[in-house]
């Protein structure tokens, strides 16, 4: 029986979750050089087309058919998303729960662009996100989403487990290892692939547009109510209590951000409480629907504080991940993940289990790392091979030229600011004369 509630709530949380891949491209947007703010928001956005129709084509088959190729993948019992209209998942359409999955594909894939700001070229990147999308987001979207009985009967090994081994699916309520880990790591293999910036990080390479990073932090922030609840797939307390989690944690984040920016620069930051918000959801994404407030609560403060000292590691170890993907993402993904076997509680969701400091003992810590250390393992090194083989075939990266000067112009043919109308326009012989000016000088030549 479809709950017309239940159906409502998963459309309108897709919508939310759509929204957020907008609300990214301003992030990245703002916090790249006015030079090539357009090719960074282009690589963002253009995962609603790439992703969109994959999904349609065979991506959701691939993720949510019966298990295929030993488990690693779903089937092609739903290329073209065949018998999906009209079928139900649960109470709700098996077509809602379709387009609410797209949305976290979309994201997952316009997170990676972060990592490779100002020198990629964009019909190269499209041919990597299509390959990314088929090799790695759906394989590990099958393992993780895939519950048994929803979708098909077969689903995935993280989420179902693999009884034959006495290994039990891992708690993962929103996506922190298909989502966060994955985006994070992942994003690492890019930036190690395509090499540093230009003149990183001796140059200063600061955002241009402030405001418009936290228009987009905003976006992500409201979007991701629709991204944790949403996972319930019904408007009941479950929903409710990812909400309140994912509110809890995120305002934590920005806290915990914050006072580690004081301590270590000794001053708070605008951009630290963009990224510290985002460190808070991403920590408490995997967690959001297994744990109570206060557990909330500490996911997010640790979180927060971590991810503004891993955001040193670039540095330290000379990768350039451009807008920080690995630390806000697989390392805030990472401990999200981890946490839950610590801080879930049955007293929230009788389907989980209790974490250590619960009296669950250690073993639901040990199924999280599994889960976490074997999708990073993989998307890592999925991700390396891709890349690669992008660049030897096509070339991935713009030439020094073109980075120098700027990639909007080269790749698009356009700027994003025009700026020729502070330059002066000095000459006055070229500026439009008023009416009643021109009235005049009309008047006094026919007079003459």
């Amino acid at each position: 029986m479809i709950d017309t509630g239940d159906t409502a709530w998963v459309l309108v949380s897709a919508a939310l979750v759509m929204l957020m891949t907008p609300g990214l491209a301003l992030f990245y947007g703002g916090m790249v050089r006015a030079k090539s703010v357009l090719n960074m928001m282009m690589m963002s956005f253009v995962s609603l087309a790439v992703v969109g129709v994959l999904w349609v084509i065979y991506g959701f088959s691939l993720a949510f058919d019966n298990d295929a190729f030993g488990g690693l993948v779903g089937g092609v019992g739903k290329v073209g998303m065949h018998d999906v209209i009209g079928a139900v998942a649960g109470t709700i359409p098996l077509s809602a729960f379709a387009m609410f999955q797209l949305m976290f594909a979309i994201i997952t894939a316009a997170l990676l662009a972060g990592a490779v700001a100002d020198r990629t070229r964009f019909w190269p990147w499209v041919l990597f996100l299509t390959l990314w999308a088929t090799f790695v987001y759906f394989p590990v979207a099958h393992w993780t989403f895939a519950v048994d009985g929803v979708a098909a009967a077969h689903g995935g090994w993280i989420v179902n487990g693999i009884p034959s081994w006495g290994y039990r699916g891992a708690l993962d309520f929103a996506g922190g290892t298909a989502v966060e880990i994955n985006s994070g790591f992942s994003a690492l293999a890019l930036a190690l692939v395509l090499g540093r910036r230009r003149g990183w990080p001796g140059e200063p390479m600061r955002p241009h547009n402030m405001p418009a990073v936290l228009l987009g932090a905003g976006l992500l922030w409201f979007g991701w109510f629709g991204f944790n609840a949403g996972s319930a797939l019904s408007a009941g307390e479950l929903a409710a209590t990812a909400f309140t989690a994912t509110m809890t944690a995120s305002a934590a984040g920005v806290l915990a951000w914050l006072l580690t920016e004081q301590v270590t620069d000794g001053r708070p930051t605008t951009l630290g409480a963009a990224s510290g918000a985002i460190a808070g959801l991403v920590g408490i994404t995997p967690a959001c629907g297994f744990v109570d407030p206060l557990g909330a609560l500490l996911i997010g403060a640790v979180a927060g504080a971590v991810c503004a000292l891993a955001v040193r590691l670039k540095f330290r170890f000379r990768f350039d991940d451009s807008l920080d993907v690995l630390a806000l993402h697989g390392v805030a993904g990472l401990l999200g993940t981890l946490m839950i076997g610590l801080v879930a509680t049955t007293r929230v969701n009788k389907a989980g289990g209790d974490g250590l400091f619960y009296g669950g003992g250690w073993s639901q810590l040990g199924v999280q790392a599994v889960a976490a250390f074997a999708t990073l393992v993989y998307v890592f090194l999925a991700t390396f091979v891709l890349a690669i083989v992008v660049k030897r075939i096509v070339g991935l990266r713009v030439d020094p030229e073109t980075e120098a000067d700027g990639i909007d112009e080269a790749e698009h043919a356009e700027t994003a600011y025009d700026f020729s109308s502070l330059s002066g326009g000095s000459d006055r012989r070229e500026r439009p004369r008023k009416p009643l000016q021109a009235s005049a000088q009309a008047s006094a030549g026919t007079e003459g």
